[in-house]
């Protein structure tokens, strides 16, 4: 079959092929589903929001896709539409393709291509003092434990793209308190450049009470190296999200919550420079801004569930 390949130019555009493809699947170009993206240009380091809808008698039966290294987890919704969030990773330089398959009821696979703009985010540099011991380079055991802590926190990724949608547009904010740093920031300890901050850090005061941001099930309890006490929230569909620093933990794992469940208390555990709370989001083992995900308008007649 011929692939559709389009470029979007508006906040939530509909896209069909120009000509109509070979194959029983999609007889009429009237007959091809309609692709909608939002925001019509993501920025780096953010979500986006990716929904196929059927055309009238022409049922879907699957959508599969791939944006940034990273599988889209489709779930449908009563009236067939397929949604995903996708990630547009810090790193991408002007344009993102997103490959999408859609399968109609008899099998039919029609492959959709589009090249979605990507708008460059406002990163800056963040100068941190910390003592030499925890600025400098890792020991072997240090590494080793931090090579296992990684391996744990795959595995997290790795849950999140096996469990079907669990998140919902009901959301709220883990901790409502002011941002110290911000996702992107390129981080310099003791005047070398280390590595760029792949999460939100919110204040707070040892022992306030941090919440789940939405719907999900509890994939780890853990005491990481550099992260400290941390909780990780399975959300399904690709997502999942972590709580870095806490003081304690107040769920375990296999535990289902809701939006504003208490997950933890703040805390100052692992390599910081003082209690505060890390939120990391991730698409897979994508990073994202959690604010992108916060400030997601709800899609029109959203109510998607397993795929």
């Amino acid at each position: 079959m011929r692939t559709m390949i389009a470029a979007l130019v508006g906040a939530w555009v509909s896209i069909a092929p120009t000509s109509a493809p070979e194959g029983p699947a999609w007889d009429l170009v009237s007959d091809a589903p309609t692709v909608s993206v939002f925001p019509e240009r993501p920025v780096q380091g953010h979500l986006f929001r990716v929904r196929v809808a059927p055309s009238p008698g022409q049922p879907l039966a699957a959508v599969r896709g791939e944006a940034g290294g990273e599988v889209l987890r489709f779930a449908v919704d009563e009236s067939g539409v397929y949604e995903a969030f996708g990630p547009a990773p810090i790193d991408t330089e002007g344009s993102l393709r997103v490959q999408l398959v859609a399968v109609d009821e008899g099998g039919g696979e029609e492959p959709i291509t589009i090249d979605l703009e990507v708008v460059p985010g406002e990163y800056r540099h963040e100068r941190l003092s910390v003592a030499p011991r925890l600025g400098g380079r890792l020991n072997d055991a240090d590494a080793a434990r931090l090579a296992e802590d990684q391996a744990k926190a795959a595995a997290v990724a790795r849950q999140a793209h096996a469990t079907p949608r669990l998140w919902t547009d009901e959301r709220v904010m883990p901790r409502e308190d002011r941002v110290t740093s911000g996702f992107g920031n390129g981080r310099i300890f003791n005047d070398e450049v280390s590595s760029r901050h792949m999460g939100l850090d919110l204040d707070g005061d040892p022992g306030d009470v941090v919440v789940a941001p939405s719907r999900g099930v509890v994939a780890r309890v853990d005491a990481f190296l550099l992260a400290g006490n941390i909780v990780y929230l399975n959300h399904g569909g690709g997502l999942l999200s972590g709580y870095f620093h806490l003081s304690e933990a107040l769920v375990a794992e296999g535990d289902t919550v809701a939006a504003g469940t208490p997950i933890g208390r703040v805390g100052a555990t692992g390599r910081v420079t003082g209690p505060h709370l890390h939120w990391v989001v991730r698409v897979g083992t994508t990073s994202v801004d959690p604010r992108s995900w916060m400030t997601m308008p709800p899609a029109e007649g959203s109510g998607a569930g397993d795929d």
